[in-house]
């Protein structure tokens, strides 16, 4: 009797989950209402410079995505003036938990678990009302170069975590990441070969009737690089340089 009483209480939670997975998945893509996207800044480094830069930050910062969302929503016919509202949270003191190099699907499993909980336990102070969707922005001092593949945006959980630099020459740059990461949130897929970071043809690329093919304009912002040769690519210095493509569009229910 007591084992028929445990599975029927874990059917319960794992039906609840479901169901709430489900329903935040459909209310964040039905496009009639603001999502709420609020961004929270970590010192990924430790360094009094990196914490200076994130004491600077508030939401103009992130100003441009909103913009971005807009700009592609009407044109794809979506009738809202302010798809998304960027919010910034105060600075979260704690590293998320490390999926590591080389996960398998089990450890990735585990760490969405993982995930799942930490993001409750750092933003419970400060956020009486959830968001609709958590970026955690982890600032480094620059050097190096951008990879999309250092960030992660998860839909089930509706969170994301970036790497990003600090310094405003990289903001452009750090919001075209963020702005990707966030449509992984929604459920858009990446759109570019995992091994080189090359856009796939056609999706990856944000003109691909455009003749000659390269090199692009623009980037496509699930395939998160301008082509600029079938084997060259750059991400874009702003999200003026990225369009939502079609697939993207229609993964997101921005269009039929």
């Amino acid at each position: 009797m007591f084992k028929a009483i445990r599975i029927s209480i874990l059917l319960l939670v794992l039906i609840f989950v479901v169901l709430s997975t489900w329903l935040s998945k459909s209310r964040s893509t039905d496009w009639n209402n603001s999502l709420w996207v609020k961004i929270y800044p970590i010192n990924a480094d430790g360094s009094d410079a990196t914490k200076r830069y994130i004491e600077s930050l508030d939401v103009r910062t992130f100003q441009d995505i909103e913009s971005f969302v807009a700009r592609e929503a009407e044109r794809y016919g979506v009738n809202l003036s302010r798809p998304v509202r960027m919010e910034v949270g105060t600075p979260i003191n704690e590293q998320p938990p490390a999926l590591g190099r080389t996960p398998g699907m089990l450890d990735v499993m585990l760490w969405s678990l993982k995930m799942r909980w930490w993001v409750g336990e750092v933003t419970d102070n400060q956020d009486d009302i959830e968001p609709d969707v958590s970026i955690f922005v982890r600032y480094h001092q620059a050097e190096g170069v951008y990879l999309l593949d250092d960030s992660v945006g998860v839909q089930k959980g509706m969170f994301g975590i970036v790497n990003a630099y600090t310094g405003r020459r990289h903001t452009g740059r750090n919001n075209v990441i963020i702005a990707h990461e966030f449509f992984h949130t929604l459920g858009a897929s990446d759109k570019y070969d995992l091994g080189t970071g090359q856009p796939l043809v056609p999706d990856g690329l944000a003109e691909p009737d455009r003749s000659p093919l390269y090199p692009q304009r623009y980037a496509e912002i699930m395939g998160g690089r301008i082509a600029l040769a079938i084997d060259d690519a750059v991400i874009p210095k702003n999200l003026d340089y990225a369009r939502i493509g079609p697939l993207t569009a229609a993964e997101i229910r921005m269009s039929d």
